[in-house]
């Protein structure tokens, strides 16, 4: 790789420059994500090629609404994360080795056969989801230069707190990115995901500044990040600094994990969520895991035609010409395949 995301310390210690908890990590110790390990000061990856799950999705299950909608994506996982989500959603594999005493699982495999299997499957992308792909990095990178050569995009679904020396080494070949911004205070990032906001505002503005497509995805847990102004402040800053052209998806929460015994995100809740983005200015807003909701559709901001019917992750019909609106003739920001 072009650059070395690890720097040596005295006593064989090491500092990861992988994600922006800049772990330093003792000799025979692992770093908070689980799955990179110091042995003799050289600090190893143990996720190489262990893909703990694959599939074809529709590139609309990421989410990602404007990124080439209708079409495949290959996606894939190891096991490992680097936030500690009392509310995660795929606890089973990115909780896997801080839960199971290190335990780490996956089937062996190439970043070739990863490439192959996409094109074999029709994919116009190969998406690193499920856990978080910058505990995987190493194994991302190969996979998506391969993809490039190939013709075949690539894509993030993070929680978008690798560090900029990551993010801008694998850029060239990053093509789109669901980031999670999970809510919009300090305390809420501290005891519910062990980490901080700020990095994750940092890579947002980043990949809008390096050219990487990017969405945005909250998860409303109610009582913990539904405030009304924290919402609104939360679309402001979206409109402010990253663009009223960056779709926000605001999804449902169902109990789970360490968060069992919290409700459901009233439907309503969401509703009033995606009416505070519209009013900051945001021309995409999104309401996810209610399928058959209106808001899963993509209208025209300047006339309010539907665009783009989708029922769940399924696009049912897409009235895109060349990117545009056949009715007012409005530019629809988004990556297209006409």
């Amino acid at each position: 790789m072009e650059a070395c995301l690890y720097e040596s310390l005295k006593e064989n210690k090491v500092k990861c420059n992988l994600c922006n908890h800049r772990c330093v990590i003792k000799d025979g110790k692992r770093g908070k994500c689980g799955v990179r390990e110091n042995r003799a000061g050289v600090l190893e990856t143990l996720v190489y090629g262990r893909v703990i799950a694959r599939h074809i999705d529709p590139i609309e299950k990421k989410p990602l609404f404007h990124f080439m909608p209708g079409t495949p994506s290959y996606s894939l996982a190891t096991v490992g994360c680097n936030f500690k989500c009392k509310f995660c959603q795929n606890a089973d594999i990115a909780q896997m080795p801080s839960d199971h005493k290190g335990m780490i699982m996956g089937d062996f495999c190439k970043p070739e056969e990863i490439v192959q299997a996409a094109e074999e499957g029709n994919c116009k992308s190969i998406a690193y989801t499920y856990t978080e792909p910058t505990v995987y990095f190493e194994f991302a990178f190969d996979i998506a230069k391969l993809a490039h050569e190939k013709g075949i995009k690539n894509v993030f679904v993070t929680n978008g707190y690798m560090t900029s020396e990551a993010l801008r080494m694998i850029s060239p070949f990053l093509d789109a990115a669901n980031v999670d911004l999970k809510a919009f205070t300090n305390s809420f990032y501290k005891e519910y995901c062990d980490g901080r906001i700020e990095p994750v505002k940092e890579t947002l503005k980043l990949m809008k500044s390096l050219g990487i497509f990017l969405e945005v995805t909250t998860l409303i847990i109610p009582g913990l990040n539904d405030a009304g102004n924290e919402l609104k402040d939360l679309a402001l800053f979206i409109a402010n600094s990253l663009g009223t052209d960056t779709p926000w998806h605001i999804s449902r929460f169902h109990p789970t994990y360490k968060l069992a015994d919290r409700p459901s995100t009233p439907v309503e809740t969401l509703v009033k969520a995606r009416e505070t983005g519209i009013k900051a200015g945001l021309k995409y807003v999104y309401t996810g895991n209610v399928p058959g909701d209106s808001g899963e559709k993509t209208y025209c901001y300047n006339c309010g035609r539907i665009l783009i019917d989708r029922w769940g992750f399924s696009t049912n019909e897409n009235f895109l010409q060349q990117g545009r609106c056949p009715e007012c003739g409005a530019v629809i920001d988004g990556v297209w395949i006409d």
